[in-house]
């Protein structure tokens, strides 16, 4: 038998590879790694390189939230004042919001879309929870407007356009929701032996963001997806029973209406303390300030921000401690979370955490922007909002260090 030496059977196969009939394929390279959404030659807002060029602008969204907290039905209901500024050189006739709450309804697109797993509708098929906002009303400058409603989306219908170059749009807007207790692990309901933890997050309506790249962006909300929004200036308060301690992303204006002395007290050392310190510990839990009304309103503020959260407990042990900033400036790192929670492996270390973090990063790269960061343990496995995150209760030694340096770092990344 003749011998093939390895040159002869290459050319071989690959003549008979070169007879085959080409394959059909729908692929497309340059689609596929295309510069996404970037102009190919650029515009006079944004450069080619996706950078802001000389006529870059955005829109903004001031929020003045006033809501009540209900505690037996896990209700939350109120007001909010949007004052909406189109910087952009459109006249927009008409305005578009999120509604992220409608998710929790049990006919939205999202609903059908999440499976049953940690990042669901509510984490039981079985439960029968239906949530979602129900909007009451809704004004534009003092009159009563056209809307629709589509999903977790929101449109308003404009008699005249607002105008473009810095006109400004006041929308008023009552609502009330359900929480749910398992919110696609973005907020949620945690039980513990002393009060359960609720941890607030998507619980007002929000501006949608109108930009140069695709005007208005309004893909529903399904989930498990994060957030594109407008920057504003946020002033919230928070009306709830007296026992229960309220927390947020943003600094706290009365806290002498709503801490006793002694807390106001820990609360102002901590604000000089490199170490952490404890502002209501587990002995604390059953002491009430001597107030006659079942309830207390927090408010707070937050400025260039593009969200606000909170959270609410009884059962909240807190501590605190400084953050040292390059700029010379300082911010608050607080930790709230149940006595289960509580060790030095474990959440004690919180407030440590927070701070060791956000130093290391503010060095690195920019300094960091708000006047706090909260720890929330929570039953969110792990959530970032401006100032405050949501980390999972049972998480201890190195898993709460992940879990705390990863949420907070989205601050930056």
């Amino acid at each position: 038998m003749k011998k093939i030496n390895f040159i002869s059977l290459l050319l071989i196969a690959l003549s008979s590879f070169a007879q085959e009939a080409p394959v059909s394929t729908t692929y497309d390279p340059h689609h596929l790694f295309s510069p996404m959404f970037y102009n190919a030659t650029g515009t006079i807002s944004r450069s080619a390189s996706g950078e802001p060029n000389v006529d870059y602008w955005q829109n903004k969204a001031d929020y003045k939230i006033d809501v009540l907290f209900n505690d037996v039905a896990n209700t939350i209901s109120g007001t909010v004042v949007i004052s909406y500024k189109n910087n952009s050189p459109h006249a927009l006739p008409f305005l578009w919001l999120q509604l992220d709450q409608n998710l929790f309804s049990k006919n939205s697109k999202g609903m059908a879309k999440l499976p049953l797993d940690s990042r669901s509708r509510y984490g039981d098929p079985n439960s029968d929870f239906n949530g979602g906002y129900n909007i009451k009303n809704v004004q534009l400058n003092g009159n009563k407007v056209d809307y629709i409603i589509d999903d977790t989306r929101m449109q308003i219908r404009l008699a005249q356009p607002v105008k473009p170059g810095g006109d400004v749009a006041t929308i008023k807007i009552e609502y009330s929701f359900a929480l749910p207790e398992y919110g696609a692990d973005r907020c949620g309901i945690l039980k513990t032996k002393n009060g359960k933890i609720y941890s607030v997050a998507q619980w007002y309506p929000r501006m949608c963001v109108y930009d140069d790249v695709e005007g208005w962006n309004t893909l529903p909300y399904l989930g498990a997806g994060e957030f594109y929004l407008e920057y504003g200036d946020f002033d919230f308060s928070i009306t709830a029973p007296s026992s229960m301690l309220v927390v947020a992303g943003g600094e706290l204006q009365n806290a002498n209406e709503v801490l006793s002395a002694k807390e106001n007290e820990r609360l102002n050392n901590a604000r000089k303390s490199d170490k952490t310190v404890m502002i209501r510990s587990e002995s604390d839990l059953k002491k009430t300030m001597a107030d006659a009304s079942p309830e207390r309103t927090w408010k707070f503020k937050l400025n260039n921000a593009r969200d606000v959260s909170w959270a609410a407990s009884k059962a909240f042990l807190w501590d605190a401690a400084k953050i040292d900033l390059p700029d010379g400036k300082t911010a608050l790192a607080m930790s709230v979370y149940p006595v289960e929670s509580a060790g030095k492996n474990a959440w004690a270390r919180s407030s440590e955490y927070i701070k060791t973090s956000l130093e290391n990063y503010s060095k690195r790269w920019f300094v960091y922007p708000y006047p706090v960061a909260v720890n929330v343990a929570s039953n969110v496995g792990g959530m970032e909002y401006p100032g405050i995150v949501f980390c999972g209760s049972s998480s201890v030694n190195e898993d709460l260090w992940g879990v705390t340096d990863h949420e907070f770092g989205h601050t930056w990344f």
